[in-house]
Parts: structure tokens; sequence; C-alpha cells
């Protein structure tokens, strides 16, 4: 008895950490400390699941935890932060699947020691129905973002309609299995469907919308941990998987705010696709992309009184955080004042932008959310946007036509000039002409984002 309540405690407590944690990771500032309190409350939900009497081995949780840090360690060290989106999607993968193993276990124990009840069976059906489709989304997820797969959407006519119809019989399969909790042959169906639903789901879905799928994804993985909580009756599983769901869906809904798309555009949408039909280099609106050299740039740059850095997800593929924090520096020092602007969309994860600048070094106060820094876009002198694309568009505001039409945008057309850095004149990652890029008071500076910025700095030395 003694055991059993020190357990629930320690649950508590947990789910008290876990509170506390979300709350934390709502501002850059304590974003650290929020997940240094939701690793503390892992820690002893995980000491207090151990010394549960229904464990009965100890030899296979330790196999498990020698093979958990192996594989973690090189993901949470080396995994760079251009990388983190797929690795998210990664980690969600492997806890899914940890869902559907316990799920498939609790389900033959009760099979073979014939205890399984309507509700329980509920429950497992459930877990094993969102944890299944969880691992192969999550490794759809994955792999498109990754490279691996296709970024655009992969589409066939009839999609949505014989999607539908799979999940159906899934429903279908789930309700058959709790009438009757011993046929083996639906739990098998739910499993395989399961499965094909995680792939059938992600596959119409362009590699811009991944952050919001991946969110997504996390939410169906704390709703599958709440099935487990509930089959296991384990409350710390309940509590955190609901945290977990709920989280997950919010962020979904924030970031298609952000993007002005709903739900049902983000799944059956099929966003992403090529939509432009202008030569390179040319824009719905006409005109052509005006390049600068470095050694101009930097002059504009030097004598300016306000400058706006506006980083993308380009700017965390060339990994040139630090050669902007430097770059930065030498326009402080010349008496200009820099301020970075971050669109909640801007990279391929909430707070990409943010964890990336921070760390380079580069203070929280200087990094304004959209809706603190577009008023003063008409005062900069330069708007320096490095990698960035949909979210400085202006065809979001004007264009009705545009697939991003409605979509908040940053206002970098506002300010007297502004310089763009990017790799090449193609479309960006979504596939939509930039109007911004052709504007008479934009320049394009071209190449590789960390060596641009390396030759603005050497350039705004020699000012």
């Amino acid at each position: 008895m003694m055991i059993t309540a020190g357990i629930q405690l320690a649950y508590l407590s947990s789910a008290a950490l876990f509170v506390m944690a979300l709350r934390s990771l709502g501002q850059p500032t304590t974003a650290r400390r929020g997940m240094q309190m939701a690793a503390f409350g892992m820690l002893v939900a995980v000491c207090a699941t151990l010394v549960d009497q229904r464990i009965v081995s100890y030899e296979w949780l330790v196999v498990g935890l020698v093979a958990g840090g192996i594989v973690g360690y090189p993901l949470g060290m080396w995994v760079p932060m251009t990388a983190m989106p797929q690795r998210i999607a990664f980690s969600h993968a492997f806890g899914a699947l940890a869902a559907t193993f316990v799920g498939e276990g609790e389900y033959l124990h009760g099979l073979h020691a014939e205890t399984l009840s309507h509700g329980q069976t509920l429950a497992l059906s459930f877990e094993i129905f969102l944890g299944s489709l969880t691992v192969t989304g999550s490794l759809m997820a994955f792999g498109k973002l990754q490279g691996i797969l296709p970024g655009a959407p992969i589409t066939f006519r009839g999609q949505n309609l014989f999607n539908m119809m799979i999940f159906a019989v899934g429903v279908a399969s789930l309700v058959w299995l709790v009438i009757t909790p011993y046929d083996v042959t639906f739990f098998m169906v739910i499993l395989v469907i399961g499965l094909l639903v995680g792939v059938l789901m992600v596959l119409p879905i362009g590699g811009a919308d991944m952050p919001v799928i991946v969110s997504l994804l996390n939410s169906y993985a704390g709703l599958a941990a709440v099935a487990t909580g509930f089959a296991l009756d384990n409350n710390i599983l309940i509590v955190v998987g609901a945290l977990d769901g709920a989280s997950g869906f919010i962020l979904s809904m924030a970031m298609s705010k952000a993007m002005n798309r709903s739900f049902s555009n983000v799944l059956f949408g099929a966003f992403g696709a090529e939509t432009g039909v202008g030569g390179e280099g040319a824009s719905a609106t006409g005109g052509d992309m005006v390049a600068i050299d470095a050694d101009d740039a930097a002059i504009r740059l030097a004598y300016s009184q306000r400058v706006i850095i506006v980083p993308g997800y380009g700017l965390a593929v060339a990994q040139a955080q630090h050669q902007v924090r430097e770059l930065a520096d030498l326009l402080e020092k010349r008496g200009v004042e820099v301020a970075f602007a971050i669109h909640p969309v801007a990279g391929r994860m909430p707070g990409h932008m943010n964890v990336l600048l921070a760390e380079a070094g580069i203070s929280y106060e200087k990094l304004f959310d959209m809706d603190d820094i577009n008023e003063r876009f008409s005062d900069a002198d330069v708007a320096l946007v490095i990698g960035a694309n949909d979210v400085v568009n202006p065809a979001a505001r004007t264009n009705r036509s545009s697939p991003i039409y409605g979509m908040p945008i940053l206002n970098v057309q506002d300010a007297k000039s502004v310089i763009v850095l990017k790799r090449g004149r193609g479309k960006g990652f979504s596939g939509v002409e930039n109007d911004l890029f052709v504007s008479p008071k934009t320049n394009m500076l071209f190449g590789d984002a960390k060596q641009s910025i390396a030759q603005l700095g050497a350039e705004v030395k020699q000012v």
C-alpha cells in the first residue's frame, strides 16, 4: 500500500512538472528551464514506474535503457539544427511505435488469459490505430523533410474518397472488435489499416505543410498514450498523453492560423505543388530580379540607421547563424540599430529561428515576433532577408489567386530598401512566386547565405 501511494504521489509531482514546463516553453527566455523541468518530471515518472510491483523482470528494461541511450545520444547531440524538424518526426515514430507495441502486448496477454473486457478492448483498439498511423505518418514526414521522398504532394484521382473509405473500414473494424474482443482478425485489420492510413494521409501533403503535420501527428501520439494509460490503468500516461495531445493540436491550429489555412485545406488541399507559371526569375506581376554585389550591399547596410534582419529556412540550411551575429555586431558598433523579425512559421518548425539565433549568441531582446515588428519596417532603412520566401511575399495580401492569399506576412515591402539573400532565382519551398523579389526597391544578393554574409561582414569592416 505504501509503495502504491508513493508511486501515485510521484506521478502527481511529474504531472505538475509537465504543466509548469509547458508554461515555461511559451517564452524563449524560459524555454530552457521548461525543458529541464520536463526532463526531471519524466525521470521521476520513470523511476516511479520501475518500482511498480507489476514489474517482475528488469533484464529487458536494462536492455531497452542501454539501446535507447545509444540511439538517443547521437540524435540529441549530433543532429544539426537544420535537421531538427525531421529528427522530431523520427522521434514521434519511435514514441508511437512504443505505444503500438504496448497495445499489442496487452491485447495478446488479455487474449491468452481471457481477461479482455469491452472497455479495455476499446482503449487498446484506439491505441493500436492511432499509434500505428502515427508511426508510418511520422516516417513519411521524416522522408519528405529529409528529401528521401518528394516534397511535392503525391496525388491520384479519387484519393480523398479512397482515404476516407480506408479510414471508415478501420473505424468499423474497431467497433466490431469492441463488440467481439477475442476476434484476432479484426485486431490485425486495425493494425494494418492504421499503418496504411498513416502513409496515405501524408502522401498528398506538400513539404511546406510538414510542420503542421508533424505537430498533428504529435497530437495523435499523445492520444495513443492516453489510450495506453486507460488500458494499463496508469494515471501518468493519461495525464501526459492528454497534455501532449492537446498541446500538439493547439500548436497545429496556431500554425494553420499563421498561414491562413484550415485543417481541411492542409490535409486535403495538396498545397506545395508547383503553382507558378512564369519563367525563372519572373513573377506573376512581371519584372525581373535585380542583383547587387556584396560591396554595394555592405555600403547600404553600414550607412543605415535601422536594419531589420528577416531569417528564414535558407539561413538554417546554410548554417549561417554565427555569421549573422557577427554582421549584426559589426553594424551595431557603427551605431546601426539592428533587430530580427521572426515569423511564426519561419523555418520548418515553431521556434526554429529563435533557437537557431539564440544558439549563435543573439540576445532574445533583439528577436521580435511578427505582431511586434511589423509597424517598424516603415522606419527601417534596410530589410535584410536571409533565405525567407513565403513569409515576406506581398502576394499574400494583393493576389487573390495566390495559394498563400490571406496568410499574415512580415511587412518587409514597407522598408526603404530590401536586400534578399538567395541561393538562386528559383521558387521557394512551396513553389509560389514572390513579388517582393522583383520590386523596384529590392536587390538580390545571390549565393550561399553563409558565404554572402561573411562577405558582407568583411566589406562592412572596410567601409
